[in-house]
């Protein structure tokens, strides 16, 4: 089974990219294929609502790493979308690839329906909830499974390494990864 992440963070391997880092980790140590998209930092358009992806089946017509990731996703088990939380919100390259990959998902005959989708934010103090919930609408309305966790699946982490200091956010990371794993043990009919 394959788990694809995006990590729309500019910082690589900040926190929130130690964040889906620890989720796959316990996705790998049950032998599922897994990988990071490093999102963050690289130039994208929004959607232009040109309506392009009804005839190009699969891609948009703006050429950038979109079309790179979409097919992941359409290939992916489970997806997970990081984001750090910016003004109670999600990146801006985050929203261009929900945007752009919801329509053209639409327009793919639904790829993503009952496919898992899980949130994760980096959060300084407040505000995470808003970015895990516009990540998760986008879940919802392409017909996915959101699976929880222990906890809100955030961290209060502001500078870089903060992750590893918040005790109670890698313990939520942790259930996570094991909640997705028997999710899609379940989902694929293999026991457990």
């Amino acid at each position: 089974m394959k788990v694809f992440a995006v990590n729309s963070s500019p910082r690589k391997e900040g926190n929130t990219y130690q964040m889906i880092n620890t989720v796959l980790n316990v996705c790998n140590d049950a032998g599922f294929d897994t990988e990071i998209y490093q999102a963050g930092g690289r130039s994208v358009q929004g959607c232009k609502a040109c309506g392009s992806c009804g005839t190009h089946k699969g891609r948009c017509a703006t050429d950038d790493w979109v079309n790179e990731v979409y097919p992941k996703m359409k290939e992916a088990d489970a997806i997970i979308l990081g984001s750090p939380t910016y003004f109670s919100d999600l990146t801006p390259e985050l929203k261009a690839l929900i945007d752009r990959c919801g329509f053209i998902n639409r327009r793919d005959d639904t790829p993503f329906a009952r496919k898992i989708g899980a949130a994760v934010s980096a959060v300084r103090r407040a505000g995470g909830i808003h970015t895990l919930d516009s990540i998760q609408h986008f879940f919802l309305i392409s017909e996915m499974i959101i699976p929880g966790s222990s906890y809100w699946n955030m961290s209060l982490s502001l500078e870089v390494g903060d992750y590893k200091n918040d005790k109670e956010g890698m313990g939520t990371m942790e259930r996570l990864g094991e909640n997705i794993v028997w999710l899609l043990n379940k989902i694929k009919g293999d026991s457990i």
